[in-house]
């Protein structure tokens, strides 16, 4: 039976003996809930795989407390490694670095690299310092499916296939970690998120090239993820009033995320008004598409958002979770 427990001194306790003994626990971190195991386990990871129904090939992030922690997990730490980490760790930002001899083949998805990950949130430090050493933790929802946010979205997908729950409030920043591969000769941004290519660049003092063709795989890289279960379209600004319009006289029901009001239109299905600044859209996208997916409708639209570089991650989930098929109807 899954227990929801705050985030005091005995919750972690509790939590670091049950991952001690091969059970998962989810937790709260800056970007999303992760959930955790064992990273030194094979057979406590392969508890993961089983509960989100994730494939094997596809590798999971290890948490560690501090860059020194991380280390212990690389073959090799380099000068770039240092610096990026020395700037944005403790934070949001993911490096995939050559395993060390140890690192099962179950973390890395049977590559010669692994995800490193030093997260700011209270709650997942207490947990790191305590445990001692590495939790292998990607989100803790159904996999492809749309990432939680709140403890309370983790008992909704994985119910009694988590052993604890330590619930940290809302999640600060709202989309999963910015994903850099720093095992070939060059940096590569595998996935974007609030740590943006320009951010990468002040540090590293160069450009940061997209993903290559043979680069290492990654978490929430796959063309469709961040779904939810009803089908949705992504929808262009200035013809989502008309694709409402349509969709109201085929008598369809009908959900919508968009950054403006509710236009004057025979629809009485579920609005969400979104933030207009990206920080704050972002934050909310999760809980917001969750609560599209429980307003029993037919289609989900969600209005395209801006170009700017500060949207790329949110672009990036929204086509994701739109199977990256964007709807331009008129």
């Amino acid at each position: 039976m899954t227990t929801l427990a705050g985030a005091g001194p005995a919750a972690i306790a509790r939590a670091c003996a049950l991952l001690r003994e091969g059970a998962l626990v989810a937790f709260p971190t800056e970007t999303v809930y992760g959930l955790g195991a064992d990273a030194a386990s094979p057979t406590a990871v392969r508890r993961i795989f089983a509960a989100k129904g994730r494939p094997l090939d596809h590798p999971v992030i290890v948490h560690v407390a501090d860059a020194a922690g991380a280390r212990g997990w690389a073959r090799a730490f380099p000068p770039a490694a240092q610096a990026l980490a020395d700037a944005f760790w403790p934070g949001p930002l993911t490096l995939i670095l050559r395993r060390a001899a140890h690192v099962d083949a179950v973390v890395t998805g049977g590559q010669d690299s692994v995800g490193l990950r030093v997260p700011s949130h209270a709650v997942a430090q207490a947990l790191l310092r305590a445990f001692g050493r590495g939790i292998a933790a990607p989100s803790a929802n159904r996999f492809g499916h749309v990432s939680p946010t709140l403890a309370s979205h983790v008992d909704d997908d994985l119910g009694d296939a988590v052993a604890l729950i330590l619930d940290g409030g809302a999640c600060d920043v709202g989309i999963e970690s910015t994903i850099v591969s720093l095992a070939g000769d060059v940096p590569e941004l595998l996935r974007p998120g609030s740590i943006t290519a320009a951010h990468l660049e002040r540090v590293l003092g160069h450009a940061v090239r997209g993903a290559s063709a043979d680069a290492p795989r990654a978490s929430g890289t796959l063309p469709a993820h961040y779904a939810p279960r009803t089908p949705a379209n992504l929808v262009r600004r200035d013809v989502l009033q008309a694709e409402l319009r349509q969709l109201c006289e085929r008598d369809e029901r009908i959900a919508v995320l968009a950054r403006g009001p509710r236009p004057d239109l025979p629809f009485d299905g579920t609005w969400i008004r979104a933030a207009e600044e990206a920080a704050a859209y972002a934050h909310c996208l999760y809980e917001h598409l969750r609560r599209l997916d429980a307003a029993n409708a037919d289609v989900i639209l969600i209005e395209d958002v801006p170009d700017g570089p500060e949207w790329l991650a949110i672009r990036d989930r929204l086509a994701r979770a739109t199977h990256g098929e964007a709807d331009d109807r008129d």
